[in-house]
């Protein structure tokens, strides 16, 4: 347990709305490119990598949350501030989130652990790293923390350490918490942007997905229940939440791993603070700072970088 994260959020910024807001509108990442790789899965199916490359033997792979993608400024925030100390960064893409439709009928979850196992297998081939460390947000936390868990001792030895940011690790009750009226106009654009996607997996698998009749998905549950827990081998939603929780996962983890959760996250349930199994957990460091909202923790003490970058760099870089 880290009792006293040593992030202080400025005026406006202890409203944890403002925090999550305002880094996903006004925050803008000059100077910076990728260079894509596609990377075949061995279902037939793809993601897309994109690589920021500085020349160094150290990497780290980011994974982002729902609906997001590398283009996403809490991605190219933090490959940037770890490019500035010497890291080469690769972004993932997860089935369907790097600009055009993944060929299969289905497409990515919390639980999508096998796709970031593939990912971290096949950076391993190359065999040009000496070390790795994996930064996962919110639902690409939920995913880190269930591949530690599921592997154990079988992570590849130049996998150092793992940090995860604004996870809703306990996902039965954290759908609870993104339901309430607070958190409206999040969802409200999170399924915007899933049903569009349904639209088009309709229109590409007619066979195998089906618009519901009368009106699409209003909320996760019924998202869940009618798509992604059916065609991704789960009985409905609330079978699809339990076994991909991360919090199943985190007693088996073998390597240092920070969890970051912002007691002011709206996204967050009680449950998504593990406190029980950080206190005596050897390799799970849990930090809850009072503010930061959802992957927000913005600082303009450094103007270049954002106080989850410094903080992720801390943790790499330290023994």
């Amino acid at each position: 347990m880290i009792i006293n994260s040593n992030y202080k959020a400025q005026f406006p910024f202890k409203y944890g709305h403002v925090n999550t807001i305002f880094p996903a509108l006004f925050r803008r990442i000059r100077t910076f490119s990728y260079v894509r790789k596609r990377m075949e899965l061995e279902d037939g199916d793809f993601m897309d990598l994109d690589w920021s490359k500085v020349g160094s033997e150290r990497l780290v792979l980011l994974v982002h949350g729902l609906e997001g993608s590398s283009d996403g400024n809490y991605i190219k925030g933090m490959i940037k501030a770890f490019n500035r100390h010497a890291w080469d960064g690769v972004a993932l893409n997860f089935r369907g989130c790097s600009g055009e439709p993944n060929r299969l009928h289905t497409g990515y979850h919390m639980g999508a652990s096998p796709d970031l196992k593939a990912v971290v297998d096949y950076i391993n081939s190359f065999n040009q790293y000496q070390e790795l460390v994996i930064i996962g947000f919110s639902l690409g936390g939920n995913v880190l923390l269930k591949y530690l868990g599921e592997e154990q001792d079988r992570v590849p030895a130049f996998l150092k350490k793992a940090i995860a940011f604004s996870v809703p690790c306990h996902i039965p009750s954290a759908n609870i918490e993104i339901d309430k009226w607070q958190n409206r106009l999040y969802l409200a654009r999170f399924l915007r942007s899933l049903n569009e996607k349904l639209k088009i997996k309709s229109q590409l698998f007619p066979d195998l997905v089906q618009l519901p009749k009368g009106r699409l998905p209003k909320n996760f549950k019924e998202f869940d229940d009618y798509y992604t827990g059916p065609v991704h081998g789960f009985k409905d939603a609330q079978d699809y939440w339990t076994r991909c929780s991360s919090t199943l996962f985190m007693p088996d983890i073998k390597i240092p791993t920070l969890l970051v959760n912002a007691k002011d996250d709206s996204f967050l349930s009680d449950a998504c603070y593990p406190y029980e199994i950080a206190e005596n957990h050897p390799y799970l460091y849990l930090e809850i700072p009072e503010h930061g909202g959802h992957v927000g923790f913005v600082d303009f003490e450094d103007r270049r970088q954002y106080w989850s970058e410094l903080r992720a760099l801390a943790f790499a870089e330290n023994d």
